[in-house]
């Protein structure tokens, strides 16, 4: 599989939508100009070590529990926030 590069939406981007002189531009890398644009920001890939982290952190409830929430309970659906 073949990846081109679009280079006169990457000229606009840098030049334009950027503002840098045409001699910047042509000095970065395509990685660099990826950085700058905000490609590179994605959030991580979730592993199954960060997954198992967040289930231990934030555990199922139970019916019971859920169930109290539904009678006037401190779940998060009627927290503070509501105001006094």
């Amino acid at each position: 599989m073949s990846r081109r590069f679009d280079w006169p939406g990457l000229i606009r981007a840098g030049l334009h939508g950027l503002g840098l002189e045409p001699r910047v531009f042509w000095s970065l890398t395509p990685v660099e100009l990826r950085i700058i644009l905000g490609a590179e920001r994605g959030a991580p890939p979730l592993t199954r070590a960060r997954l198992a982290e967040l289930a231990a952190s934030f555990p199922d409830r139970g019916a019971e529990q859920m169930k109290g929430d539904e009678d006037g309970g401190t779940g998060s659906a009627g927290g503070a926030a509501g105001g006094a």
